[in-house]
């Protein structure tokens, strides 16, 4: 999947129900970096590690019951490590108990549009109302990348520290491929070998999910694949830049004469290499004429994008970028005779 634009290059059984396991993760970070983006949440804040934490199954990155740790390494056990013993200590720390995170963790996958989720863990262990599918963890990876890019370089640290005990990053890419910069591994007997990874090159970011694989060197070896043919045979454009004026239509009854009308986001565009000349935009307005008020972030009508061949391969919704007051009486009353003749 491109990051920018959200098209998907290539998929199989992308819709298809599997087991996360730690993949599982990367949910629990979104909650977490929420939480420190809101303020309800501090990197320095002291976590106090519970029994239910400490006897934790699986991965763990060897905290103490009782012990007092920094949500900073918390995150790094998490995230780095794969700890389920740190991440099931910060789902307490932000839920209030680990079931409650995990419904905390699916209205997340709701707001998100991650219809082929549900989770009733904070670190992934095998359950069967715990699943989601390939293209939902694409869609949370870029999620967590566009949303908090203040966090998302804790994916790339490749080692840690903690109580003399050196903790390695399990994405083998990281080390192979220096335009991979994140994002997680996963692993149970179940569940197989599964890989969420993002690449960065010369402006093109890709999201490339592989879940299942017989071992670590199949997971590593499918998603570098699919990473390569993605920059091999794809080039993603910008358009359009956030709150660029796309349109400037005159308005009526208004303390100003025209309206700026545009696109709240960058707008971009995923097409085979070399066909990124042909590509074609057009701005249509849902009503007109526009008459005042409007509000900032009105929603007035729609950029399409279309191919070479004239097919439409995004759609953009055009708002207004400034708010727009009515106008004095008077220019009011002499735009409500024009409007007759409109």
């Amino acid at each position: 999947m491109d990051h920018f634009s959200g098209r998907v290059l290539a998929q199989q059984r992308s819709d298809e129900r599997e087991e996360p396991a730690s993949l599982t993760k990367l949910m629990s970070a979104y909650v977490v970096f929420a939480a420190l983006a809101d303020g309800r949440l501090k990197l320095t804040d002291m976590v106090t590690i519970s029994e239910h934490a400490w006897r934790a199954e699986g991965s763990r990155t060897f905290v103490q019951v009782g012990t007092r740790i920094p949500v900073d390494i918390l995150l790094k056990g998490m995230i780095v490590q794969s700890g389920n013993d740190a991440t099931i200590a910060l789902a307490e720390q932000v839920g209030g108990t680990e079931p409650a995170f995990a419904q905390i963790m699916n209205e997340y996958a709701r707001r998100l549009g991650l219809s082929g989720t549900h989770y009733v863990n904070s670190d992934g262990l095998p359950s069967p109302e715990h699943y989601t599918t390939a293209r939902d963890v694409a869609a949370l990876s870029n999620a967590l990348i566009r949303d908090f890019p203040q966090y998302y370089p804790l994916f790339s640290v490749r080692e840690f520290m903690w109580n003399n005990i050196r903790q390695g990053n399990r994405n083998g890419l990281l080390g192979k491929d220096p335009s991979v910069d994140g994002l997680k591994t996963g692993h149970t007997d179940s569940a197989g070998y599964c890989l969420a990874s993002s690449a960065s090159r010369n402006g093109m970011r890709l999201v490339s999910v592989v879940m299942g694989a017989p071992s670590v060197k199949a997971r590593e070896e499918a998603s570098a694949a699919l990473i390569g043919y993605g920059y091999t045979f794809y080039e993603t454009v910008r358009l359009k830049s956030a709150n660029e004026t796309v349109l400037k239509p005159h308005i009526y009854k208004a303390a100003s004469e025209f309206a700026a009308i545009g696109v709240s986001h960058d707008v971009y565009a995923t097409v085979a290499r070399g066909q990124a000349a042909g590509l074609q935009t057009r701005a249509v307005l849902n009503h007109e004429p526009l008459v005042a008020p409007l509000s900032a972030g009105q929603p007035l009508g729609e950029l399409t994008v279309a191919d070479a061949n004239g097919e439409v391969i995004q759609r953009v919704p055009l708002v207004a970028l400034a708010a727009v007051a009515r106008g004095g009486l008077w220019s009011r009353a002499w735009d409500s005779v024009a409007l007759l003749f409109h």
